[in-house]
């Protein structure tokens, strides 16, 4: 499914009205039935006949007269407040207007801070709210009375229904600068839109609800549209799957090279995760004084003893023995816990630079290339690079505040311009291509914010990579099983207290249910 931004989602709308011939009034009628079916749904008449319906002057407040009338229709009482004259509306929102005023539906008017004050008594008694205020038409924070009136219905309490968009977030960035409704489901028309899943904007949103309102799939298909969300659906079709004659060598060879003295789990963890997920064969290379902590802890995965400096970290003359050995292998995961030592961080740049199969980059081997930023242009398109804000930040040489303000952006340009696959991970993690494609993960809970659990990504996608998925599949089906493990771990364990290890048992369970659903 296609992410939006106001911009692209008012092409659409344009194209659908002004070149397919489904007129705007039609769309919005549509929009309008999507949002009452919700209500019908989840705020059933026999309990909850209150309607305060907030509309502004724009279309966005026109889908809320089309709810307005539907509700009536079916039984509820619905009070309309409008936050602007009716002179102020045009178009659709105006025809709509006039029907609802022919038909006698009870319209009130909220235009000043006095006015609000004197409605605050009638307000409380309704049920529920619906905010048509902004959606995506609002250019700028809120200020003023209308942020007034936004404050006030959030101190109601009553649960309030957002229509398309929470009335004060930014639709394209999720930036909530000024007063913003706090929704309880959002109903969102055709596509989300990139605010809805992007924090802090997502904190605002609720339950989302993602409505069809007729726009053609041709419509869609043909605005080249680069941020898409990773879906079940597709993640199935790519699962990699395991003939009934398959053995070990099929499904591939991953070397790991990891850890550093005090860091050993990583380097298990990065190995342990790769084989749940289906690799064939692992071997974990470390520091050679750490190799008899490892034989103890890794059962199934080989070990491969490597040089080391004087402070237990791999030293440049385990170069050789890498490159050596390298063909063996399908697929290499660099830098889980292999420290900042700087022999070491000369070791991992001349290993990216040379490693010429599939890799997967991660932790100190990030680290180590944002030392270099050279080394970046020399990494090729097999790799896939998996930083979290901090680490974005350092190989881009900006804020972790100024990656998080702009996630898909960042993500995407960097994948642009260095050729790589990027996995940019946080809440939502970004995969981005260098073709401009973005994708958009749906899985996920707070519960993963522990040490380690970026390991376990990393053993994850290079598990995938090493049985034959490109780049692109690896990286996406890679982070949403990661998430899925986590979200399954948290059911069975809670949240709180969630560990690395716990999402290595059930990286098995994710994939089984991602089949079987």
């Amino acid at each position: 499914m296609k992410v939006v931004t106001a911009g692209e989602m008012r092409n659409i709308d344009s194209q659908t009205i002004n070149e397919i011939g489904i007129p705007g009034i039609v769309l919005m009628e549509n929009a309008g039935l999507a949002v009452v079916n919700v209500i019908e749904r989840d705020f059933p008449l026999s309990m909850f006949r209150n309607v305060a319906i907030f509309a502004g002057k724009g279309n966005n407040g026109g889908d809320g007269l089309v709810i307005a009338r539907y509700l009536a229709h079916k039984g509820y009482d619905v009070t309309i407040y409008l936050l602007a004259e009716p002179e102020k509306f045009s178009g659709d929102a105006l025809t709509n207007l006039k029907i609802a005023q022919n038909i006698g539906l009870n319209i009130d008017y909220i235009l000043s801070d006095e006015q609000l004050n004197e409605k605050k008594g009638n307000i409380l008694q309704n049920d529920i709210i619906v905010d048509a205020i902004f959606g995506t038409g609002l250019s700028g924070p809120v200020r003023g009375f209308a942020s007034n009136v936004i404050d006030y219905l959030n101190s109601t309490k009553i649960p309030i229904i957002a229509v398309d968009l929470p009335s004060g977030l930014d639709s394209d960035t999720g930036k909530v600068e000024g007063s913003c409704i706090k929704a309880k489901i959002t109903v969102t028309m055709a596509l989300p839109k990139r605010g809805l899943l992007l924090y802090p904007g997502a904190n605002f949103v609720g339950k989302l609800n993602i409505a069809d309102i007729g726009i053609p799939q041709t419509v869609i298909d043909s605005q080249n549209i680069s941020v898409n969300l990773i879906q079940s659906d597709h993640i199935k079709n790519i699962l990699p799957k395991r003939p009934r004659d398959g053995h070990k060598g099929l499904f591939g060879r991953v070397l790991v090279i990891a850890g550093s003295i005090g860091l050993t789990g990583a380097g298990a963890m990065a190995s342990l995760s790769a084989l749940r997920v289906g690799a064939g064969l692992v071997t974990l290379g470390t520091p050679e004084s750490l190799n008899p902590i490892m034989e103890i802890k890794l059962t199934e995965a080989m070990t491969l003893p490597l040089p080391e400096t004087q402070y237990q970290t791999l030293s440049l003359q385990s170069y050789d023995i890498i490159m050596q050995m390298i063909d063996k292998f399908d697929v290499v995961a660099i830098g889980p816990g292999l420290s900042r030592n700087r022999e070491t961080i000369a070791l991992v740049q001349k290993l990216c630079k040379d490693i010429h199969i599939p890799k997967v980059i991660d932790a100190d081997g990030l680290n180590a290339l944002a030392e270099d930023k050279n080394s970046l242009n020399e990494l090729g398109e097999k790799t896939i690079l998996t930083p979290h804000p901090g680490e974005m930040s350092r190989l881009i040489g900006k804020t972790t505040s100024d990656v998080q303000s702009d996630r898909i952006n960042v993500a995407v340009n960097f994948a642009k311009e260095y050729g790589v696959t990027l996995v940019l991970k946080g809440v939502p993690t970004v995969v981005a291509y260098p073709n401009g494609e973005a994708y958009l993960n749906t899985t996920g809970n707070p519960g993963m914010a522990s040490g380690g659990t970026g390991d376990v990504l990393t053993g994850t996608i290079a598990g995938f990579l090493a049985q034959g998925l490109n780049e692109k599949d690896s990286a996406i089906l890679g982070v949403y099983i990661h998430g899925l493990a986590g979200d399954l771990a948290s059911i069975d364990r809670g949240e709180c207290g969630l560990i690395a290890g716990d999402l290595i048992d059930f990286l098995p369970r994710a994939i089984k249910k991602l089949i079987s659903d």
